[in-house]
């Protein structure tokens, strides 16, 4: 079978901006079918039983599926302009170390199912909530609000779902699923410069820091550009664009705080108009979730007081928000004993795994990248670190299904915990950063 260099190349042409500015891959598009297609038929073609769930996410059984299973897999979508490893280097691992697993045998000797899984709109870039599949799961967003959510075209999740040949009336928790998987372990490209200046190839995540999504809108009075005085004007977009400009001075102002607007709108968008309505999505992080409230607190008072100095109104609400999660401790433990060399990293961003983590042990493997970029094309990982991480999925893997029989210690286990960080790699939230 394809080992996993050969298997990325498979997929490389697939979503990629012709203009060069990275993947366009966004959740439950004609891409990103075309890519879930693609694993379905590489798992197909492995012999493995595959389905997909009510929530959009797609299985691939190596076993007859069962109890207490051990799951690894990770995403395919892409935020805009994204890298050529965010999400599909775990999916393409997991092919890869399932082969491995195979061709030794190991298969044969192991004492739980393994199943390969991949999450739906885990960016969160078409309908405004990260790692939307993992949180339909768990019930981390009620099942009709996620219905009602709206893409830029103005779209509900509810009909593109139904696109998708998923069902919104089955769409939601799913327990009896949940309860299937006894761990769950993604493998992911590093998205900071936590490994660049080791000689690891690979890290195990310790923590995910909490993270939340929020949208101001502010309301004025369109009007022409041409004959409304400079005085007598409603303008959003210049109380808009006065509160992003203070956002990096208060983010600032707290330690390790990252706050951050990737998207504006403005409408209508006339050039010789003065906008009605100016939109803007903010991003804060931190690994204390009150640091995260506060934060959002002076940003949301500096609007209010931008608005009010421009005569325009502004709306604030929430999209998501992840609180600050610790993978589970006994089962990194074990991670920990396959992989004795590797450092422990916390995540300065949100993957599928974080959401599971409450739910079911779950773990992370990153995979060094030598820019430190991610979400952007300059996004990498060299040939040799993409095989490394395979071969750290592999013993972990093995080392959960309990292919050495003489083991008793590889079972699931219920009681996630804080899990200490490597000295000297732990300080920026982003060093291991996630995709959401």
């Amino acid at each position: 079978m394809s080992d996993v260099v050969s298997l990325l190349a498979q997929i490389e042409g697939t979503g990629r901006d012709a203009r060069g500015a990275g993947y366009q891959r966004p959740g439950f598009s004609d891409t990103e079918r075309e890519l879930r297609d693609w694993f379905l038929a590489e798992a197909a073609r492995r012999g493995l039983e595959t389905e997909i769930d009510d929530n959009g996410i797609t299985w691939a059984w190596a076993t007859a599926p069962g109890e207490n299973a051990v799951v690894t897999g990770s995403h395919l979508d892409s935020v805009p302009g994204g890298g050529a490893f965010d999400g599909p280097l775990g999916v393409a691992s997991a092919l890869a170390a399932f082969d491995e697993l195979k061709a030794s045998g190991a298969l044969e000797r192991a004492r739980r199912p393994l199943a390969l899984a991949v999450f739906p709109e885990e960016e969160g870039s078409r309908f405004g909530v990260a790692c939307l599949g993992s949180r339909l799961i768990t019930g981390a967003i009620e099942a009709d609000r996620a219905l009602g959510l709206k893409d830029a075209a103005g779209d509900t999740f509810a009909d593109v779902a139904a696109g998708y040949g998923l069902d919104p009336n089955r769409i939601g928790t799913d327990h009896s699923r949940l309860s299937t998987v006894g761990s769950f372990i993604e493998l992911h490209v590093e998205q900071g410069i936590g490994l660049i200046n080791t000689d690891q190839p690979v890290a195990i995540g310790s923590s995910i820091i909490g993270h939340g999504r929020w949208h101001f809108s502010f309301s004025g009075q369109g009007n022409h550009a041409g004959t409304t005085p400079m005085g007598h004007r409603a303008d959003p977009v210049v109380a808009g664009s006065r509160a992003i400009g203070d956002i990096p001075i208060l983010a600032a102002s707290h330690d390790q705080a990252v706050a951050t607007v990737g998207r504006t709108l403005i409408h209508p968008g006339g050039t010789n108009v003065i906008a009605s309505g100016m939109s803007f999505w903010l991003d804060i992080r931190h690994a204390d979730d009150t640091v995260v409230q506060q934060v959002l607190e002076e940003i949301s008072a500096r609007a209010r007081e931008h608005a009010d100095g421009t005569g325009v109104e502004v709306s604030i609400s929430q999209e998501s928000y992840s609180p600050t999660t610790h993978f589970t401790a006994e089962l990194n433990s074990r991670l920990t004993s396959v992989l004795p060399n590797a450092p422990l990293l916390p995540s300065g961003a949100g993957h599928d795994a974080g959401i599971l983590a409450p739910h079911v042990p779950s773990a992370m493997l990153y995979v060094r990248n030598p820019t430190g970029v991610s979400h952007a094309p300059e996004e990498a990982c060299e040939v040799d670190d993409q095989r490394a991480g395979v071969s750290a999925l592999v013993k972990v893997l093995e080392r959960e299904l309990g292919v050495d029989a003489s083991d008793d210690s590889s079972g699931p286990v219920d009681s996630p915990g804080p899990v200490g960080e490597a000295s000297g790699l732990a300080g920026a939230p982003g060093s291991a950063g996630g995709a959401s």
